[in-house]
């Protein structure tokens, strides 16, 4: 009796004093609840975040400008670089959230991720500074950079890609991280962390987008990159003092997402002969529901969509046996789960081919519309205060700050009272509007070029020295609308990928977002280039020259604009044919209802108790970034 009343009080004390999550310390211990995780550890993440994203924005919102100003690479060129450039800094963080969940676990791959990052930044800084690595000022002719000086800026700029790609995805996931779900208290806290770091990210890009990107232009590119390079290292150092306090989450070796879905194709390919049975009871599925549940998984019933895939839980008979699972040459039968899950994840890439188009409109914010806006007159009241044209990026920020609230508490009841969604309407209804908005965006911004180049023509002007007397602000209409499309587009999209991807492939399936972005950004790399040298062809003057005032963006915008609309019709298909997810029950799922603003997205499955992985988390920070 005294040994159970022992053991009855060291069972007490390991819920009251340690984690129930299976954190551990850096050496793999148990942590102590009282002295570890929570805010005490937060407060340093959220501080490193504030200053990163200081410090990337820094460079992104201006980076078209320095390319033309200082490295006097032409317009068409600076364009193409930037997209390319961006493009890859949404798809590294894939493989930054990969190695962290499979290999090195959250905190060492984003220790090293940042040690790259910051010496990207201070590579950077150098290369802004030192005279020897940039060109002159242009006097009569502008001299071109040398190969050493294009070659040492793109570097830093790419080493500093390598560093984001490995912090992006895991800063906020190890912050999550701090907090015990099955602590009710540190459960709820979770929910407060994330509005606090996901104010922290817009607090560092509104910075960058204002107070740097002025320094840059007014006061000295130097100084611009220096000072939040000097803020990532002070951060870095604030993030290690803090690891005494930080909690871990070991990694866990698992099936590859990505396996599963190749092992199911190569086994439906490999038997486009088999015939599926009509009687789906007769594929292969585990009947031990045990099995699953030691597993985490849960299982997904039959459905008749792409009934080819269900080849590959067809039993077929091998000399009088009938295939059970592997054979010498690896796995072949797949069960009906490993099947639905692969026809969810092929269901979801027609709405993701839907989504680069829109992601070409954003495109637009760091190139087209900065250089548009650099041509233009950009002083403000009579003080003879000048903003940088970059700095007009601010606007999406603010207006997403201020849409989000007004969706959650205002659109969404209204609408819910009408549909009886409890999301209001449906997500794939959501991005449908946010693409209608674009298509506005394209529209004004086109509209409104033919009015920039209207004045020029009134004024005669051909030189781009002196700017083009039409006040900046005639583009907030294009920047607001912007901010308005991306609370309808962007997080629609996150929060679908999520939802409609299988249980344990969110990671996979949330992937597909920033993926959507960073080809984006190369498809309006190729578009650019293309309709420059399409248009400029037979004699005729192209579209898109050095010399935006004697170019035709308004064109430009408008051949967006219907790129736009071809793709809203083509989304419209998908939509009307798409079929929602279904549960274990067998029934569709309804849209679940929307979020407070700024609450994370991530879902728990309490029946599996499996980790959280970096693409759960991530949605939340996604959400903030994508006008970035």
């Amino acid at each position: 009796m005294e040994f159970a009343n022992e053991e009855g009080r060291i069972h007490e004390k390991n819920i009251t004093e340690f984690t129930l999550d299976g954190s551990v310390d850096l050496r793999g211990r148990p942590v102590p609840r009282a002295k570890t995780g929570k805010w005490r550890a937060c407060f340093f993440l959220i501080g490193y975040e504030a200053f990163e994203r200081m410090a990337f924005n820094s460079i992104a919102a201006n980076l078209v400008i320095y390319l033309t100003k200082e490295l006097h690479e032409d317009t068409i060129s600076s364009a193409r670089n930037v997209n390319n450039w961006s493009g890859a800094v949404w798809l590294t963080p894939i493989l930054g959230a990969y190695i962290a969940d499979t290999y090195l676990g959250r905190y060492w791959t984003f220790l090293v991720s940042s040690l790259i990052y910051l010496l990207g930044m201070v590579l950077l800084t150098v290369a802004v500074s030192l005279k020897s690595l940039k060109p002159p000022p242009c006097d009569a002719v502008c001299k071109k950079a040398s190969t050493l000086q294009i070659g040492f800026f793109y570097l830093s700029l790419y080493v500093l890609t390598l560093g984001t790609g490995g912090t992006k995805p895991n800063i906020s996931t190890f912050g999550a991280d701090q907090f015990d779900d099955f602590h009710q208290g540190e459960k709820l806290q979770k929910n407060s962390f994330f509005n606090w770091w996901l104010f922290s990210v817009f607090f560092g890009a509104f910075v960058a987008q204002t107070v740097m990107v002025y320094i840059q232009v007014n006061v000295g590119w130097g100084l611009g990159y220096g000072i939040p390079t000097l803020g990532l290292f002070v951060s870095f150092f604030v993030f290690m003092v803090g690891t005494p306090y930080y909690r871990h989450r070991m990694v866990r070796t698992v099936d590859n997402p990505i396996n599963r879905v190749g092992r199911v194709l190569v086994s439906a390919i490999r038997k486009w002969k088999v015939a599926v049975p009509a009687d789906p009871s007769q594929l292969y599925e585990l009947d031990d529901s045990k099995e699953y549940q030691a597993s985490g998984k849960r299982r997904i019933p039959h459905t008749p969509a792409l009934r080819f895939l269900d080849k590959a839980a067809t039993p077929v008979q091998h000399g009088g046996t009938e295939e059970l699972g592997r054979t010498g040459h690896g796995p072949r039968l797949c069960t009906v789960t490993q099947v639905e899950e692969t026809k969810l994840m092929m269901g979801m890439l027609p709405v993701w081919l839907a989504t680069l188009i829109p992601s070409t409109v954003l495109a637009q914010v760091n190139t087209m519309f900065v250089k548009q806006g650099a041509t233009m007159d950009r002083h403000v009241g009579s003080h003879g205060f000048e903003i940088p044209a970059a700095s007009l990026g601010a606007f999406i920020t603010l207006c997403m700050l201020i849409s989000v609230p007004i969706y959650d508490r205002y659109f969404v009841p209204f609408i819910r009272r009408h549909t009886g969604n409890p999301r209001g309407i449906t997500l794939l209804q959501r991005m449908g509007i946010g693409y209608f908005i674009q298509i506005l965006v394209m529209v004004i911004a086109s509209a409104i070029e033919v009015k920039r180049l209207h004045v020029i023509s009134e004024h005669n002007l051909t030189s781009t020295m002196e700017p083009v007397p039409i006040s900046i602000f005639w583009l907030l209409p294009q920047y607001v609308l912007l901010g308005v499309a991306d609370v309808f587009t962007t997080i629609a999209m996150l929060e679908f990928f999520y939802d409609q991807s299988p249980g344990d492939m969110q990671s996979l399936g949330t992937a597909l977002f920033p993926s959507s972005l960073g080809i984006g950004n190369f498809i309006s790399s190729f578009l650019l280039t293309t309709v420059a040298n399409i248009t400029g062809r037979g004699g005729h003057k192209s579209w898109i020259l050095n010399n935006l005032n004697d170019s035709h963006l308004d064109y430009y915008y408008a051949f967006i604009a219907i790129l736009c609309f071809l793709n809203m019709i083509f989304f419209l298909v998908i939509a009307k044919f798409y079929v929602y997810k279904k549960e274990d029950s067998g029934t569709v799922t309804s849209d679940q209802p929307s979020h407070l603003a700024f609450m994370p997205l991530f879902k728990l499955q309490p029946q599996s108790q499996r980790l959280m992985s970096s693409g759960d988390i991530e949605l939340a920070a996604l959400r903030s970034e994508n006008a970035h």
